[in-house]
This record gives C-alpha cells, structure tokens and sequence, in this order.
C-alpha cells in the first residue's frame, strides 16, 4: 500500500505535499505512522493549515518521526505549519494531525483531522457515519436564501429568535438555522443567553486570552410567544423531517429556561400535533426537564463527551450541578418514554480508550440508549488532551471505529449515526446500521 505522503503550509496558506516525508496521525497524546483508515478527502470537505503547529512526517527509509521545522520551496526558505481536514456533515474523524506546537496560538475551534497527500489527491483518516442526505451542504446557502430570509423576516417583523436565526444563517452558515427560512427538517429555535457550565470548547463564550469563540452568543433571550410563533409555523409548513430543536451552537442552556419554553411548546402544540419538539440539552436539571415533558417535550438530544464522571465535569466544568444530575435526566426521559439520544462529542485517543468506552456501553445499555449521534469535539486538539489528563483520561485509544462497533454490538438496538431521527423515523424505521469507512 502507498501511504499517504506529508502535507504542510507555508506562512501564508498555501497546502504543499512533501517530497519525501509520510504522513504522521496523532491519537491523544501518541503521534503514529499513519494507519490504513483514510479515505479520499471527501466532497465538500477542505484542507487548512494550523497556525504555530509544526507537521511531523515520517523518514520512509527508517520509519522514524521527523519534525519539519524548515521547508525550502522555490529557493526560499520558511518555517512550515501542519495541515489538517475540515469533514461534512455526515463523517466522523477517526485520527489527528500529526503535529507538535511551536509558540503558537490557542486554535479555532474547529474539528481538525489528519490529512494526507495520495496516489490520486488529498486523503483524510475519516468514516462515513451518516448516508443520509438532507444535511448535505450543496442544499445549503443558496442563492435563494436571502430572498428567503426576508419573506420570513416580513412575515414576523418583530421577532427577536428570526433575528437571531437571520445573523446565525448568514453570517455562520448555521444549517439547522438555515431550514427555518427553508421551511423543511429540523430547525433552530435559540431559548437561552446564559448557561450553568463553562465547558472548555464553548463555541459561544470563550474567557479572555482563550481560542477565539466561533459564534457570538444570544443577548437577549427570546420571550416564549416569540419562540412558539416560529416553532408553530415551522412544524406545520415544514416539509421533510419536521422537528423544531431548542439549544443551539449561539446560546447557552435552555433548561435554564424552561418555563418560558415550557409555555412556548404547549403553545404550539395548542394549533399543531405535527412533527417533533426536541430539546438540545446539557440535561443539568431534571425538575426543569421534568416541565418540559409536562408540557410536549418529545425527544432529548443530550450533549456529552465522557460517561467518565471526572472526565465529563473536567470538560463541562458544571456550575450548580455534577454528573449525577445528568443521569437523573437521562433516567427521567426514558420514564417518560422521549426520543433519546447522545449527542457523542468524540476525540480520538481519548474517547476510544478501554476505560471510557466501558463507561460509555454501560449507560447506552442501562438507560437504553435510542441513537447516538457522533460529533467530532470542535476545540484545539491540545487543549483537550490538557483537560484529559488532569481528569487521568489519557490512556491509549484503540481506534473510533472499534468503539461504535463495541456499542452497535452491546446495543443491537441502537442507532448511530450523525444526525437526528424524525418521528417517523425512530417508529418505523429499521435499525440505522450505516457501513463505517
């Protein structure tokens, strides 16, 4: 097998493939010759350069690592920067990119993957998780978007989630905030300005000197008539996969406000008994969770990256609440009979380690577990593995794809994939099993 030659930068952007250097991957804190799991850089992914990190290759001749600290194209000379891939929806990174930092910045949260040059073009150490398509980016972001987004402004003038959503589909690409102006599947309803954790990667609050935060968070939260008037003319106008989700990427956590969106849901469904109402959660407070199914609450997508207790609030960094009150949620929705399911933020090296997959098994099968939805953890990839060892999580991975076959076979009735289930979906379709690689 031809593997996968080294990829780098140049200070200003430009992907260069090494001559002679392999590609090095990296698994937690171990960087590895590269393994036979990449696969064509897949459509609509993309290559970019990390900013102060150093690739490392392999020496094809000894098979040793070696740090490229200097590149020499075109007769000048530089300090060259590591490359990585950026996946679509529907992948799974399985490695890192082999690197080492050099003084340089925290960086943007993004899920960066390994990457390589191949035989026939860029290759990335992925799997495809998710074949289903109505989250592929060629419907997203179109020409007609704006148009639009200013027929649903018009429609509601004075909505504060619209205006939101408007700055959310434009300006980040927001894909779930996006079908709301395209009236289909699952769309976004922002509830919460604040929240009671300060996980490390949060994508909408970031402490000064830390990775620069890739939404701006919701100023001012929404009032409940607001958030049922975009939720009830969505889920009776949507086409496809009609689901209204609360907890976005631009917000904090809603069930510190689940009155308000405890009145928005029976509000809605006062007019409509269409589609599903899922909440997006940290699943910190029961009681508040509680409210929710009161009032319509139908399915629960529940944010975690360890079943490790010391690992979860290590990362999470709860304020009010510990491990415990997530089980506690997790126990009540499955009382109540809800849509279950993890929202899996996976890090290779870390989350596929013996310890934590053992962990992970046992709350699937104990609270029998719906779906899980894998989702590559957005955040510099050193900055997570300083939270995961002074959580003592730093053990040897054994590979992504062992661990979602270790679940698929503890579980046979669970469904993995990466995005969410529609209610027809979870009622009469067979077990999602999609092919990894």
């Amino acid at each position: 097998m031809a593997w996968p030659k080294l990829l780098f930068s140049s200070p200003g952007g430009e992907v260069m493939e090494h001559p002679t250097l392999l590609a090095s991957v990296r698994s937690g804190d171990r960087l590895l010759h590269p393994t036979d799991g990449f696969r064509p850089l897949p459509r609509h992914a993309r290559l970019v350069h990390l900013p102060g990190r150093l690739p490392v290759g392999i020496d094809p001749s000894s098979g040793r690592l070696r740090l490229l600290d200097e590149a020499q194209v075109g007769g000048k000379s530089f300090t060259p920067q590591a490359v990585g891939a950026l996946l679509p929806p529907g992948y799974t990174r399985t490695l890192l990119p082999g690197e080492v930092k050099a003084g340089g910045p925290t960086l943007p949260q993004w899920a960066y993957t390994a990457a390589g040059w191949g035989v026939r073009g860029p290759v990335a150490w992925a799997l495809r998780t998710d074949r289903r398509r109505h989250w592929s980016p060629e419907r997203f972001s179109t020409a007609e978007l704006p148009r639009l987004i200013s027929a649903h402004r018009h429609r509601f003038p004075e909505n504060r989630v619209l205006a939101q959503l408007d700055i959310c589909a434009r300006a980040y690409r927001c894909f779930t905030s996006q079908n709301i102006f395209y009236l289909r599947d699952e769309g976004a309803i922002p509830a919460s300005s604040s929240c009671n954790a300060r996980c490390v990667g949060c994508i909408s609050d970031q402490p000064a000197g830390g990775a620069p935060a890739s939404h701006a968070r919701l100023s001012e939260p929404p009032s409940a008539r607001e958030m049922a008037e975009i939720g009830e003319f969505h889920l009776s106008n949507a086409r496809g996969r009609a689901m209204i989700s609360f907890g976005q990427g631009c917000e904090g956590e809603p069930l510190t406000r689940s009155r308000a969106i405890a009145e928005a849901i029976a509000a809605i469904r006062a007019k409509t008994s269409r589609g599903s109402i899922n909440i997006n959660t940290n699943a910190s407070l029961p009681g508040a969770l509680k409210t929710l199914l009161d009032s319509g609450l139908d399915a629960v997508r529940i944010s975690l990256n360890s079943a490790n207790p010391r690992l979860y609030e290590a990362y999470y960094q709860p304020r009010g609440y510990r491990w415990q009150d997530v089980e506690a949620s997790i126990a009540l929705a499955r009382e109540r009979r809800a849509y279950v399911a993890l929202n899996l933020l996976l890090f290779p090296g870390v989350s596929d380690s013996a310890r934590e997959v053992r962990a992970l098994v046992q709350l699937v099968v104990r609270y029998r577990i719906d779906q899980v939805q894998t989702r590559s953890l957005c955040i510099d990839p050193l900055q997570y593995l300083e939270v995961a060892r002074r959580a003592g999580a730093n053990e040897k991975g054994n590979g992504i794809e062992q661990m979602l076959s270790r679940l698929r076979s503890a579980a046979p009735w669970l469904k993995i994939g990466n995005f969410a289930m529609a209610t027809r979906e979870r009622q009469t379709a067979p077990l999602y099993a999609p092919a990894f690689g």
